[in-house]
């Protein structure tokens, strides 16, 4: 599962992919009016993303964030495993230890069989979607979707 600063990572990225451009940054009070978020708490957010290298950002009048590449270079998969880690991909789906520190000479958890090919999927899935991927969706669900 994952954390509640990932999905809000997740959605701050996606709406600077699609509103930012190079020359155009968003402030933190629009982000945060626009996706109903906590300010404070989002702008802690962004400027671990910026630490991250995955967003830019700015002071000033004109300043604010945007993305640090184009969107179609930037994966689900990177932002989650910055912000929280591989854990959501490796953990195992019952213990609370990673699938690969299990004792060889135990058996495996009843759903590991059945869960890795899920969790190969869901890795995939992460690995391929983009914020430009995502961007180009949501516009056929604007009316269904608000980030």
């Amino acid at each position: 599962m994952l954390s509640n600063t990932c999905k809000y990572a997740l959605r701050a990225l996606i709406y600077l992919g699609k509103f930012s451009t190079e020359d155009k940054r968003i402030g933190i009070k629009k982000i945060s009016e626009d996706l109903g978020l906590s300010s404070p708490f989002l702008g802690k957010i962004l400027q671990n993303l910026v630490k991250q290298k995955l967003l830019v950002s700015t002071k000033g009048p004109n300043g604010g964030f945007s993305l640090a590449r184009d969107a179609s270079q930037i994966s689900l998969w990177e932002i989650v495993t910055k912000v929280d880690g591989e854990e959501f991909f490796t953990n195992c789906l019952i213990s609370l230890e990673p699938c690969k520190t299990h004792d060889p000479s135990k058996p495996l958890c009843p759903v590991h069989a059945q869960y890795e090919v899920l969790r190969t999927q869901i890795r995939n899935f992460y690995k391929e979607t983009t914020l430009e991927k995502i961007g180009e969706d949501i516009d056929k669900y604007e009316d269904l979707v608000k980030l």
